[in-house]
């Protein structure tokens, strides 16, 4: 019998996990090699650069660009307050004197004799990178960031939005089978992780929002509420850097689609902990996958870390999911696995599977596939 080895998301009860927290540009590291952290610790911060404006002084005082540096009152590299004067002209006699000021809070950064402008820049904008997990400080990069480690359980989803949150993880659901629906969402979940079955509507999820709830994994949710929920269409699947109160964490993909009972009884059995979970998804060359890490105390570990998830590999019946677009987050049924090549729409000769989807026979390549879970 043909097979494909096709991974899929990993389910990991207890594992060592190791977080980058790097900053955009150098700054300063704040936490030292060893120090234990909570996920609201600052561990590095720095500062970006302030956005840049320019004003034209030779055309505002009617002179000469080459006379521009022999008018500023403030040179390259001073500070000056919004309204505080910038430049001022002579006058005649030391009446009718022309001036101007600046219009914000910056420092002159440079003055040009050519074109008679004068650059200004914003204050720097403070840029702080916290902990985002429980752990210890493993590695530090000088002036650049840290790495975290934790024993945790890990999680990954096949979809998210939002970027980083965290809180106290609340499974609101009897069974896998349940929706979150909006009953179940209450003023007391601000803050929080909920955790539902197979399905979060639009407006479970817009109640969520308004409740100021911190995150919600569900098995699926309909892809073209997706639209009205970031403002745009989503193409390729890059996501994270939404300005959302509420991450949402998918783990089977888009639909009704019931939670993987080893992800649920999993997150039910660590209900109450506190957990860190990010949307981020990039699916394309790096994959990036949402994910759900929650830090275990120490009476907690068992020492036998490992992989909860399916390792028989793709065969026919198997129920697979589609990782790439056209038919991203749909789940079907292996009808069979041609052992010979086949040329693909790019011209390329790749291994496929059949795969029948709500009825219909589709030819899709062995890569943009990965199991799911059939119990």
């Amino acid at each position: 019998m043909a097979h494909s080895y096709t991974p899929g998301l990993k389910v990991l009860h207890e594992t060592k996990v190791e977080k980058d927290r790097i900053l955009p540009l150098k700054g300063e590291v704040v936490v030292d090699l060893n120090a234990t952290v909570t996920p609201d610790d600052i561990v590095a911060r720095t500062h970006l650069p302030g956005n840049v404006q320019m004003i034209n002084v030779a055309n505002l005082l009617n002179i000469d660009p080459t006379d521009v540096k022999e008018v500023m009152i403030k040179q390259p590299g001073a500070t000056c307050a919004k309204g505080e004067m910038l430049a001022e002209t002579k006058g005649l006699f030391g009446f009718f004197k022309s001036s101007c000021t600046s219009p914000i809070d910056c420092t002159v950064e440079s003055i040009s004799p050519i074109t008679g402008q004068v650059v200004l820049r914003d204050a720097p904008i403070p840029v702080e990178v916290d902990a985002y997990i429980r752990g210890t400080i493993s590695k530090v990069y000088a002036e650049e960031g840290v790495v975290i480690e934790a024993e945790a359980v890990f999680i990954q989803g096949i979809f998210g939005i939002g970027g980083e949150s965290r809180g106290e993880l609340v499974v609101v659901t009897e069974t896998r089978e349940d929706e979150l629906t909006e009953d179940l969402i209450k003023p007391e979940h601000a803050g929080k992780i909920l955790v539902g079955g197979s399905f979060l509507s639009l407006k479970a999820y817009k109640k969520a929002l308004s409740m100021k709830v911190a995150g919600v994994v569900v098995g699926g949710f309909n892809y073209f509420d997706l639209e009205e929920i970031l403002g745009y269409t989503l193409g390729v699947a890059i996501t994270g850097s939404e300005d959302l109160v509420t991450s949402l964490v998918l783990t089977e993909g888009y639909g009704e689609i019931r939670m993987g009972s080893r992800t649920f009884d999993l997150l039910k059995k660590h209900d109450g902990k506190f957990t860190s979970i990010n949307g981020a998804t990039q699916i394309r060359a790096g994959v990036i996958r949402p994910e759900i890490v929650i830090p275990l105390n120490k009476e907690d570990l068992k020492g036998d870390a490992h992989a909860v998830q399916i390792n028989e590999g793709i065969q026919a019946g198997s129920l697979v999911r589609v990782i790439r677009a056209p038919y991203f987050g749909r789940i079907g049924t292996v009808v069979s696995l041609p052992p010979e090549l086949q040329k693909m729409e790019s011209e390329t000769m790749v291994r496929v599977a059949e795969i029948k989807i709500d009825d219909n026979v589709m030819t899709i390549p062995r890569a943009n596939l990965e199991m799911v879970e059939t119990d």
